[in-house]
């Protein structure tokens, strides 16, 4: 037996303002795509909003349904907004924020299970990895150069014989 670490490096930034012009603009913009989420079961919204490789922003929010497995987080919203619109295009960076009516938005939040799932297989998918900036309506920010670190044993298309 042998023990494995996995570790890796993310960066912290007290507020919005530390970010540059672009990705503070892109935290912005799924800071205000949470008003279109529709979330009245969990009275959490979430937005996210990418920013593709041939320039193009993207942006969704999260699709509740009383048959709880039927919605769609904001990820995956434009993930297949994405692979629709602009397949075989790279995502360069997606920024997700969100707002509650039962707790303050003022920390980050990370992707659900299925959506680190489903960014590493788009990371896959086009070989190029998605930079992730997560941030509440305010606080602090956190920019992850990879999504698919933040799922270090994920199931990709080798498992599949692909």
């Amino acid at each position: 037996m042998h023990a494995v670490n996995y570790q890796f490096t993310y960066e912290i930034y007290d507020s919005i303002s530390e970010l540059t012009e672009e990705d503070a603009w892109l935290l912005e913009e799924a800071r205000q795509v949470t008003e279109q989420a529709y979330a009245p079961y969990s009275n959490f919204y979430v937005g996210a909003v990418a920013k593709l490789a041939n320039g193009e922003i993207i942006a969704g929010s999260n699709q509740e349904n009383a048959s709880f497995p039927v919605g769609l987080c904001a990820e995956r919203v434009v993930l297949a907004s994405v692979a629709s619109l602009f397949p075989k295009i790279p995502i360069e960076t997606m920024a997700i924020s969100y707002q509650s009516g039962t707790v303050e938005s003022n920390h980050p939040i990370s992707p659900c299970g299925i959506c680190r799932q489903s960014l590493q297989e788009y990371e896959g998918r086009v070989r190029a990895p998605i930079r992730l900036i997560l941030g509440g309506q305010s606080g602090k920010v956190y920019i992850i150069p990879k999504a698919s670190w933040l799922l270090p044993l994920s199931f990709t298309g080798e498992e599949l014989g692909i």
